[in-house]
């Protein structure tokens, strides 16, 4: 099932199920967040208003907000050998850990802002988000799987001048509060594909366009630690509540490879082009097989 947050006719946002090209309304007064929470009850009142043949709208009549606004987001960063190759050597025994607030958090289309102040050297990176939908602490690897929800599509826009900073001695000072977290930084879209449709998250492929440049192009498989691995780190730290976003780390093809001023090395692939970073007028694509396709304009703020 493909469940949106979406709105009709300027009205607020309200939980509906994609079928198609049209959004079925899913009779549920309350946001994403207390869906999830209703379980298996609200996914069963999801069924019925779908076999009842519920109200529904062509998807070309609504907007599509962003699936959820998570109590917070979780980031394993540095999770994919090739993105490791591409910037300045980091020896890690475990998953990188930092958080990206709820504020960052924009939907399908909307904007993302390059604010001068912020940085010049707007930066994407595309990633598999899961979405937790039974809470637990302590979660073994075997049974994290059994923890989730579904999966959206993250774009987790960065920038790189905050978060890199060359150090006048040599070598770098990294900084992934700064660098991950300010307004438009956290696209998710374009809606939460339940656990069941996705059989095996290890398998999917993912890429990011750039103006129709292919600039990443990998697969879920080459992932340092698995989905399940990083749910089970996570939960060691926090209770993991229903709702929560886990973002699983990108690939390699960002625009820091090619920035040899904060430590890029080349990315040299047949299939991808090497790019910089992102400018105004841009549109950004990110994509998961069997997720959706998450797209951004690039704005000046």
């Amino acid at each position: 099932m493909r469940l949106a947050t979406y709105s009709a006719d300027g009205a607020p946002g309200r939980v509906g199920i994609v079928t198609g090209d049209r959004v079925v309304d899913a009779g549920f007064d309350g946001d994403m967040v207390a869906f999830i929470t209703g379980g298996d009850g609200s996914l069963e009142a999801a069924r019925r208003r779908l076999a009842e043949g519920a109200t529904s709208h062509a998807l070309s009549d609504v907007r599509l907000l962003a699936p959820l606004v998570p109590p917070t987001i979780l980031n394993s960063g540095q999770n994919y050998w090739d993105h490791r190759d591409e910037k300045p050597a980091v020896d890690q025994k475990e998953p990188e850990f930092f958080l990206k607030a709820p504020l960052a958090v924009i939907g399908p289309d909307e904007p993302v802002i390059l604010d001068p102040v912020v940085t010049g050297k707007l930066d994407y990176e595309v990633e598999l988000a899961v979405v937790i939908g039974t809470a637990g602490r302590h979660i073994p690897v075997e049974k994290a799987l059994d923890h989730v929800f579904g999966y959206t599509v993250a774009n987790d826009i960065t920038a790189r001048d905050r978060q890199a900073v060359p150090h006048p001695e040599g070598g770098f000072e990294y900084a992934l509060g700064p660098g991950k977290n300010f307004d438009t930084s956290a696209p998710l879209g374009p809606w939460i594909v339940t656990r069941d449709e996705v059989p095996d998250p290890q398998r999917l492929g993912l890429r990011t366009w750039v103006n129709d440049e292919l600039r990443q192009n990998n697969s879920t498989e080459k992932m340092i630690w698995t989905v399940a691995e990083i749910i089970a780190f996570f939960s060691h730290f926090y209770t993991l509540p229903p709702g929560l976003v886990i973002e699983t780390g990108t690939p390699g093809g960002t625009a820091w490879a090619s920035d040899p001023e904060i430590g890029g090395k080349p990315y040299d692939r047949d299939d991808v082009r090497r790019g910089g970073y992102l400018q105004v007028g841009d549109i950004v694509r990110v994509e998961v097989d069997g997720v959706g396709t998450l797209s951004n304009p690039i704005i000046a703020g």
